[in-house]
């Protein structure tokens, strides 16, 4: 009776034994299962693109659901990443910016750029013809947009306080590539463009502007107009020349792009195409309008580049007083330095654009 005891107890040790075993095989698989899904979901790759990294702007004004809107095109497994997201509280604090995610990153990884890796990018502007057209350039680059910048641009107390107005307003941008960070702010942006501005006009530049009797202002004005009549670097200079000689003896300087400008200023239709500038535009009164106005107009009448700075700068010493496009070199002009020349000249011109058949 005994021995029938002990093997029955036996016989419920090893059932025990098994069950528990059993427990304890399957609490080291669930467990397994659970690391490694714990694993995959903090450090396993969670990219879904083929090049090697992509660019993700991050406003400030996104919510989480922006944030995932904006991933999941890029990421296998958006649910694991809005997990390890919310328990690193990542949500709590979403930081603005431009970050890089490489191929093969974690959701961890990716959660770490978004904190901590905001990447500068290169902006670029030039010809811009008006502080409204920069304002929209400017807001495709970065995060304010073109209404946050055009209000920070046309400030009346930082205009004064910089030596501009509302005329000058646009003079203070020299056209170049900048780095910057996608979320600087409008203002950020407009102060270190002042920074840039100050750091163009050196010294060495401030001594030329004074030597030709111009401001700076001034000169990225008549740049503007010598940027418009040609678009050969090499000729600027000589092209500058012309509008200096007729500054210095106190000659209106008949520029066409100014004429262009008045009619688009005051229609106000900016995208307007004049190919032909006819006689009785010169008659426009218009600030603007330098055939019917001695001296320089009231501010820019668009955004020349550098060469143009440096034309006007740098202007050709000589002796015409004006100049027309060359028919029989096409993008230059011919310089006369009398009116009788000059006409003859432009005759000759005319007569060509009217047969192109260009009435406007």
């Amino acid at each position: 009776m005994e021995h029938l005891k002990t093997k029955i107890y036996i016989s419920i040790f090893m059932y025990i034994k098994k069950i528990v075993l059993f427990i304890v095989a399957l609490t080291i698989v669930a467990g397994g299962i659970f690391s490694y899904y714990v694993y995959n979901t903090i450090l396993g790759a969670n990219t879904d693109f083929s090049s090697n990294s992509i660019a993700l702007n991050i406003s400030k004004k996104d919510s989480p659901q922006d944030v995932l809107k904006k991933l999941k095109p890029f990421i296998k497994d958006i649910k694991s990443f809005d997990w390890l997201a919310k328990k690193k509280a990542y949500y709590s604090y979403i930081k603005p910016g431009h970050y890089i995610l490489k191929k093969g990153d974690s959701n961890n990884d990716i959660i770490t750029t978004l904190r901590s890796k905001n990447t500068p990018i290169k902006i670029s502007f030039n010809n811009q013809e008006r502080i409204e057209n920069l304002a929209g350039r400017i807001a495709q680059q970065i995060d304010a947009d073109s209404l946050e910048l055009l209000t920070s641009f046309k400030n009346k107390q930082f205009l004064s306080k910089n030596n501009f107005t509302h005329a000058t307003a646009l003079s203070m941008y020299i056209p170049n590539s900048y780095e910057f960070f996608w979320n600087t702010s409008a203002d950020g942006f407009r102060n270190r463009m002042l920074t840039e501005y100050n750091y163009f006009w050196n010294t060495s530049r401030k001594a030329k502007a004074k030597k030709i009797g111009l401001s700076p202002n001034e000169v990225y004005t008549l740049a503007s107009i010598v940027h418009k009549e040609t678009v050969k670097i090499d000729e600027r200079p000589r092209v500058a020349g012309v509008y200096m000689n007729r500054l210095i003896k106190g000659i209106k300087l008949d520029a066409d792009p100014t004429v262009i400008y008045t009619i688009k200023k005051s229609t106000n239709d900016w995208d307007r195409l004049i190919k032909r500038v006819l006689f009785k535009d010169l008659k426009l009164k218009h600030p603007y309008n330098t055939y019917q106005n001695k001296g320089l107009p009231p501010g820019p009448i668009a955004m020349p580049d550098i060469s143009a700075i440096n034309a006007v700068l740098n202007y050709e010493k000589h002796d015409y007083y004006y100049f027309v496009a060359d028919i029989k070199n096409i993008g230059y002009h011919k310089f006369a330095t009398s009116l009788k020349q000059h006409n003859r000249n432009s005759k000759n011109y005319h007569n060509w654009v009217n047969k192109q058949g260009i009435l406007r």
